[in-house]
């Protein structure tokens, strides 16, 4: 067996040409453009080029974007009201603040002053809160793209049997939620978890996002099964020459397609997802605010 290959990107500009649809929809009814507001700290160069990217993405789906760059230097409290005045500002449905902060920031003192009505990466108390309790609000985007892409792959996931491996507040316990908002039988797992590939042969549905280069194997996974990896890990690639790196995922992509029914690449499996859904919850923001019905939107 060879794994079909999920197309993120495919995926991804699908639903970026949705939201742009949605967007001019929304600016007919609001009288503005959906607004997204991107909080930069410092001079990460990879955090440049995400922020760079949300941007032009955002701007190509017909929103005001605006990305807000300060030193490493600014200090906690003017970072904190930095967000309350995008909190205030009417203009704004949307609010990023790019991780990782400066260590003498504290990050969840940031994302939770956030207004959870703007919090587009779905990372506030709040959010977390009305998705542990099933109520509306806006999810976390890369476990939020991996259940898309299982969808896509797949159809209904009724029923199926989804290993999450990565405990993270950013995509793995939300992945576990999310997918037991579509009714799958869910377990929870990490690097620590005894008797894991025994795990990983049950699940129709093995998400990894554990961090670790290529730690799932192949004979970990279930014949037919659908693999998304969310890690992303640069090591060395000497086979390219002195000092060359390459891309890999938490699961060794060759021997894994060799079992799978589907896979996502690294990159360009759920990576591209993080913004679609992004923009994705920024103008399902902008509806709700205004007092739309979100699912007529997008």
């Amino acid at each position: 067996m060879t794994a079909i290959l999920i197309d993120g990107k495919s995926v991804a500009a699908n639903m970026d040409a949705r939201v742009a649809a949605a967007s001019a929809q929304l600016e007919k009814l609001l009288g503005r453009k959906p607004g997204l507001a991107v909080v930069l700290i410092g001079d990460d160069p990879a955090s440049e080029v995400y922020v760079r990217n949300k941007v032009r993405r955002a701007e190509a789906a017909g929103m005001d974007s605006t990305a807000i760059r300060k030193p490493a230097s600014i200090s906690e409290a003017e970072v904190i009201g930095i967000v309350e005045q995008l909190n205030a500002n009417p203009a704004v449905d949307g609010i990023l603040v790019q991780m990782p902060l400066p260590d003498h920031i504290n990050a969840a003192a940031v994302i939770n002053r956030i207004d959870p009505d703007k919090d587009v990466d779905g990372l506030t108390a709040i959010s977390a809160g009305r998705l542990l309790g099933g109520e509306a609000g806006l999810r976390p985007c890369t476990p939020a793209g991996c259940v898309l892409l299982a969808e896509q792959a797949m159809g209904d996931l009724t029923g199926k049997s989804v290993l999450v491996i990565g405990r993270s507040i950013l995509v793995g316990k939300p992945a576990a939620l999310l997918f037991l908002e579509k009714d799958c039988t869910v377990t929870m797992a990490h690097s620590r978890t005894q008797n894991l590939p025994e795990l990983a042969r049950q699940a129709d549905i093995l998400v990894a996002a554990v961090g670790r280069p290529e730690m799932i194997r192949g004979d970990w996974i279930k014949p037919g099964a659908c693999v998304l990896d969310v890690g992303i890990n640069r090591i060395d690639a000497p086979e390219r020459g002195e000092g060359k790196t390459r891309l890999v995922g938490d699961v060794d992509f060759d021997a894994a397609a060799e079992k799978a029914g589907w896979m996502t690449p690294v990159p360009g499996g759920v990576g591209p997802m993080t913004i679609a859904m992004l923009l994705r919850n920024t103008v399902t923001a902008a509806a709700r605010r205004a007092g739309l019905d979100s699912t007529e939107i997008v």
